[in-house]
């Protein structure tokens, strides 16, 4: 990532950097990667029957409050979107659109209709199907729907999403005026000449399907089955999902195919090799011999029963949806350059886009070092959010879909979702088998067996601690059901990958991990129980699972008067480098900022947590003895010897960091000094960790700052202000995913 070392750091660092500034040599991610390595030292405890945790009500001292800033201007308009015909010389006409919103807590009460206020003062019908609610019943999330009588080439039209009235009541859709029109849709596979398939119609037909929207302006319907011969013979692994969108109006169809290799406990899993091939509407659509499907994953297609999809990208209020709060309070005031969009399309554009393939993701996900893809959002999914621009839209949703190539896809064939830590809470992929039996039922919960080496060997390597967010944000902005199923597919891995007695079994505690990886864990279970709709079952679940974290660490630490002074995490691999005296502030930096995004998503015991945790962040700014300039260093002496308490003060941590990286005449200098300065062959006032770097360690730390500010009372203020003081800031427009800013 840097291209340099501080002068004086060269010279005097008692770790060698190993190439990549996230990792040491001899510690770090040698030491403290996997838990593989581990043995379980007591049996685990049979699963509690304690009934699921209800949805936690939203804490008080984060309550939101509407966005001012490009603020719709209709009378009773919540907040506004526009829609952008992306062809410059094909106009169009009864363009379908459907899109997510996410409402603020009480912006659309219960029951309370919407319509669209287009600029010329006409009005458009909005069919609004909810799909999770706040505490208090007001709208959470929604999928909203319209046709567009006419977008002309290039043009861009604002619509208000204006109350009115009572919501329309919902109608039971009918497939009759789709399936008169012609729309068909099957996937095939053909493995060694035996041609396996699996039609949307015919599973329509037969009433097999489920709604995900249902109105007068669109249907959609879900389907699922194993692909078939023409005999009838099942295949035991492959299976096809689809999700077919009718505009009644439009007389189009949006037709969603998604190929599964993902059964959780089918015997004998493994690769396979076939030629696909997609028909739509009697037209073969999509082909690809000899596609390698990797086991545990899967493929996404989107196609159109007309031909070409419509030329519109759908363009949010940026502000409301950080005001909101269910997105992290990205600087809205950063404009992203042309020339960094330019370059992240080219990027996509040249990755492999293809099914099995990985878009923007890094194929060797524990790759350590300064990447775009760390952080509460990825940096192409950042840049998308900050601009609304199409092409990033296409580069954020399209590695969205290609996150299904990663083998941590496990679908319960006795629910059809994917699979529950609260059903199997034995279940993993770190323990023998011999630790999975579950006492309450008496059975081996762990996975029928799958080589690696052989039969399911795959290209990619996929970790907890270097994870981006792939599927929140698409959902989010969407309403796709493919993404909501990703965000859980990844939510649920993270927590069930982990050795049963080290997780607490059906608790999934994330504590065992690496700080960043229960960071990130803990982003993505908090998302996943946040949007989730209110009539899945895993809703349920996931905020179970993330109330006994909640839980944990508030005995561990905010509500436990013997926890350390400093306000950092030291469970797990935390303490890991010099001997296990020291720790990362930039990966604990990393866990702070993921609870002030769950605390803001409305988790109440997430709160108390977090105002103990930002205490790491403004010390190490402002306290006594610590040094700002230096508040971002790698690595951090908490302790003596690793059988040591942990020092009590921030002051004695920064001497012996100082010392030991330094002398001890470096803690002679006055702090942020022209001869502070010199000595380190920085400006005067300039941050150590790469200050001008927007991936560096003060980057990094950024969040954790803005929430002690937000979460810090006086002292989270003066800290946010020794920050900023900083004499060397980083460009955030080109990599704005740590350009969070206080409320």
């Amino acid at each position: 990532m840097k291209s340099r070392l501080n002068t004086l750091a060269a010279r005097t660092l008692t770790t060698t950097l190993c190439g990549a500034v996230l990792v040491a040599c001899g510690g770090g991610d040698a030491t403290a990667g996997t838990t593989s390595g581990r043995s379980a030292t007591t049996s685990p405890t049979a699963p509690t029957t304690t009934t699921p945790t209800p949805v936690p009500t939203a804490p008080t001292t984060t309550a939101p409050t509407a966005p001012t800033t490009t603020a719709p201007t209709t009378a009773g308009a919540i907040t506004n979107v526009r829609l952008e015909n992306t062809s410059a010389t094909v106009a169009q006409n009864n363009v379908p659109v459907t899109f997510g919103q996410v409402f603020a807590v009480g912006h659309l009460a219960k029951g309370t209709g919407l319509v669209g206020r287009l600029d010329d003062g006409s009005s458009l019908p909005l069919q609004v199907n909810v799909k999770a609610t706040h505490p208090d019943g007001s709208v959470r999330h929604a999928v909203i729907s319209a046709v567009l009588p006419t977008l002309g080439a290039g043009q861009t039209r604002t619509m208000d999403l204006v109350r009115s009235g009572t919501a329309a009541a919902a109608t039971t859709p009918s497939a009759s005026s789709m399936l008169s029109n012609g729309v068909t849709a099957s996937v095939s596979a053909t493995i060694g000449g035996v041609r396996y398939t699996a039609s949307a119609d015919e599973l329509i037909k037969a009433g097999k399907a489920t709604t995900w929207l249902a109105g007068p302006t669109t249907s959609e319907w879900l389907v699922t089955a194993p692909l078939k011969t023409s005999s009838g013979v099942a295949h035991p692994h492959l299976s096809a999902r689809f999700a077919v969108r009718w505009y009644e109006a439009a007389k189009k169809a949006r037709v969603d195919v998604t190929l599964e290799n993902s059964w959780a406990y089918e015997a004998n899993p493994k690769n396979f090799t076939y030629d696909a091939q997609v028909m739509v509407s009697g037209k073969a659509v999509f082909t690809k011999p000899a596609l390698t499907h990797l086991h545990h994953a899967r493929w996404r297609q989107t196609f159109w029963s007309t031909g070409a999809a419509p030329t519109l990208n759908v363009k949010q209020n940026v502000a409301y949806l950080v005001g909101s709060r269910a997105l992290p309070n990205f600087d809205t005031s950063l404009k992203v350059p042309e020339t960094a969009i330019v370059a992240q399309e080219k990027r996509w554009l040249a990755s492999n886009r293809a099914p099995m393939g990985l878009g923007m993701a890094i194929a060797y996900m524990p790759t350590t070092g300064g990447r775009g893809d760390i952080g509460l959002l990825p940096n192409w999914g950042a840049m998308y959010l900050l601009s609304m621009d199409r092409r990033m839209r296409e580069a954020t949703l399209g590695t969205a879909d290609l996150a299904g190539s990663w083998s941590t896809h496990y679908r319960d064939k006795n629910t059809g979702q994917p699979i529950s830590l609260i059903d199997y809470p034995y279940m993993t992929i770190m323990a023998r088998p011999t630790d999975t039996k579950n006492p309450a039922t008496g059975k081996y919960e762990a996975f029928p067996l799958c080589d690696k080496t052989t039969v399911c060997k795959t290209p990619y390597t996929h970790d907890v601690s270097h994870q981006p967010a792939f599927a929140y944000l698409p959902y989010l902005v969407t309403g796709d059901h493919y993404y909501l199923e990703e965000l859980q597919f990844w939510s649920m891995y993270n927590v069930f990958q982990s050795h049963p007695s080290y997780r607490q079994n059906i608790k999934g505690l994330v504590q065992p991990e690496q700080v960043r990886g229960q960071a990130w864990s803990l982003r993505t279970l908090a998302e996943a129980a946040y949007i989730t709709p209110d009539n899945d079952r895993l809703k349920s679940h996931f905020n179970r699972i993330l109330d006994s974290n909640l839980d944990w660490y508030n005995a561990t630490y905010s509500n436990n008067a013997s926890a350390n002074k400093l306000g950092a995490i030291v469970n797990g691999y935390a303490i890991t480098y010099y001997s296990k005296t020291s720790l990362a502030p930039w990966m604990d930096d990393f866990f702070t900022s993921a609870i002030g995004h769950t605390a803001e998503l409305g988790y109440t015991k997430a709160v108390p947590l977090l105002k103990w945790k930002v205490g790491f962040p403004v010390q190490r700014l402002t306290g006594a003895g610590a040094c700002y300039i230096r508040a971002a260093m790698y690595t951090m002496v908490v302790r003596d010897s690793a059988t040591s308490p942990v020092y009590g003060t921030i002051g004695q941590a920064f001497a012996k960091s100082d010392t030991k990286d330094f002398n001890a005449d470096f803690l002679k200098l006055q702090c942020g000094s022209t001869a502070m300065g010199t000595v380190l062959g920085l400006k005067a006032g300039e941050m150590t960790g790469y200050s001008s770097n927007p991936t560096g360690y003060p980057s990094n730390m950024q969040p954790a700052v803005a929430y002690a500010q937000d979460a810090g009372g006086t002292a989270g203020a003066a800290a946010w202000t020794k920050f900023m003081s900083r004499t060397v800031k980083p460009d955030y427009a080109k990599e704005p995913q740590f350009a969070i800013i206080p409320r």
